[in-house]
């Protein structure tokens, strides 16, 4: 079996802005959503509790407001980055670096410095650069004034928002990713969309997820008009299992499909299912005009941008040992191993998602976020040696190149999550670590900030080498 990798292949790795830059004050950098999160806490919060968190001033407790000192640190992170041989790095810029409530007409010429900086540094180390303009971290200032994206006034601020940078870093930037796991929207409202527990009706969701599939035309379309960049969708990759044999257990899960999906269909397609669209505006008195539909039709994307994680199983019963995933739970599959947080193990799950993907929406696949979360030792001579994360990726990847030789799904690159240690997204720990590079900091921020190579980055660095 031919194992290799295509020579263009696109190796690289993967962080984003609300957990690594930290420095959430500085150079009138707003606050985000990201920065009112707690460790280890799914967070849903009211109005109220949104006020009362952001007059915190125990930065301590909501360790995305210090991340890794990223904002200063970047040289030195990206020159380790480089010694990899990675092709592509992605991260995402913080929307309220560059407009600090959203709404300004006018950017902080701070921020946009930062970015240009940044990736100045990237293509100084022949790094091909991948930017996500919205990673959960929307101004706040636009939950409490505004009330997030069931407000059709955000598509404007985000709209001039992403024009903004797109002028500014055209020359630099080659892939650009309008929002994260758009499809997210559904299972953590607040931190996708800016919706707060009183805001967080079906009627809402939909209308918010709507909002942002215009917006994110919008600026594909403007993209494509000034730029030679390539523009994807990303969703949420999971694999998903029914628990039995039950025709009802195969419904739900086909469900819960269709509504990963959806942001595919429209994104890549241009369009809405037409059952959808006729149950969302029968169900609910939802703001969707022909313009808006246009719009969808205008804006598709070159590529399907998507991370993997895990599977689960699902079961109308719901019984069982529970497991964790990517923003999402359900039943324990017995025949697959779990991390310490509860992510199930399962690489097939990949190459089976990535034949999915591929004949639903015919275009190139970017795997730009896959790896594991697990609690590194270091020795006394301060090596990590994490053999479980090597097995990890490797299994993945064998997968992959299945899928790439044995399937023939084109597949453009991959790209492993927290290239370097970060705050774990989905409980705000450092704890929690996916990287190659050790940082060492923990969830109080505690630590000499140092970083140290992995074993996994000299797995990594073989691999890519070998191809």
């Amino acid at each position: 079996m031919n194992n290799r990798f295509p020579a263009d292949f696109l190796w690289g790795g993967a962080i984003s802005a609300n957990q690594s830059e930290g420095n959430w004050r500085a150079d009138n950098k707003g606050p985000s959503v990201a920065d009112i999160m707690r460790t280890n806490e799914r967070i849903s919060p009211s109005l109220a509790e949104v006020t009362a968190r952001l007059q915190d001033k125990h930065d301590e407790r909501y360790p995305k407001r210090n991340g890794i000192d990223f904002y200063h640190t970047y040289e030195q992170d990206l020159q380790l980055l480089a010694q990899t041989g990675c092709k592509v790095f992605r991260t995402s810029i913080a929307w309220s670096r560059i407009f600090p409530r959203g709404d300004e007409k006018e950017p902080n010429q701070a921020g946009l410095d930062f970015y240009y900086k940044l990736f100045s540094s990237c293509k100084k180390l022949g790094l091909k650069i991948m930017v996500t303009l919205s990673h959960y971290e929307m101004p706040i200032y636009l939950v409490e004034h505004y009330g997030g994206w069931k407000n059709r006034q955000l598509i404007d601020f985000y709209v001039n928002y992403c024009q903004t940078v797109v002028k500014e870093y055209a020359d630099l930037v080659d892939f650009w990713l309008p929002f994260n796991e758009i499809d997210s929207v559904f299972r953590h409202p607040f931190i996708s969309a800016g919706l707060v527990k009183e805001d967080q009706s079906m009627a809402n969701l939909c209308q918010a997820m709507h909002y942002q599939f215009v917006a994110s035309a919008k600026i594909t379309s403007y993209i494509h008009q000034i730029t030679k960049a390539q523009v994807g969708c990303m969703i949420t990759g999971i694999q998903i299992y029914p628990a039995t044999s039950k025709p009802e257990d195969n419904f739900l899960i086909e469900q819960v499909r269709q509504q990963m999906y959806l942001a595919g269909q429209v994104q890549i397609q241009g369009n809405y299912p037409k059952r959808i669209l006729k149950m969302m505006t029968k169900k609910f008195d939802l703001d969707i005009t022909a313009a808006d539909l246009h719009l969808l039709k205008q804006g598709t994307g070159d590529f399907l941008a998507f991370s993997y994680y895990t599977s689960i199983m699902k079961g109308v019963e719901n019984s069982g040992a529970k497991a964790e995933g990517n923003t999402i739970s359900g039943q324990r599959n017995p025949y697959l191993a779990s991390s310490k947080w509860g992510w199930q193990i399962d690489p097939v799950g990949l190459r089976t998602l990535c034949l999915d993907l591929a004949d639903r929406f015919d275009v190139p696949l970017f795997i730009v976020e896959n790896g594991l979360g697990a609690e590194d030792q270091v020795t006394q001579d301060h090596q990590i040696h994490d053999e479980y994360r090597m097995q990890y990726l490797q299994k993945h990847i064998e997968q992959l190149s299945l899928s790439l030789n044995e399937d023939g799904v084109d597949i453009m690159g991959y790209l492993i999550w927290g290239m370097i240690d970060i705050v774990s997204s989905s409980t705000a720990q450092m704890s929690k670590r996916y990287g190659l590079i050790y940082v060492d900091y923990d969830d109080e921020n505690h630590g000499s900030g140092r970083r140290l190579k992995k074993d996994s980055f000299y797995w990594y660095q073989n691999l890519m080498k070998e191809n």
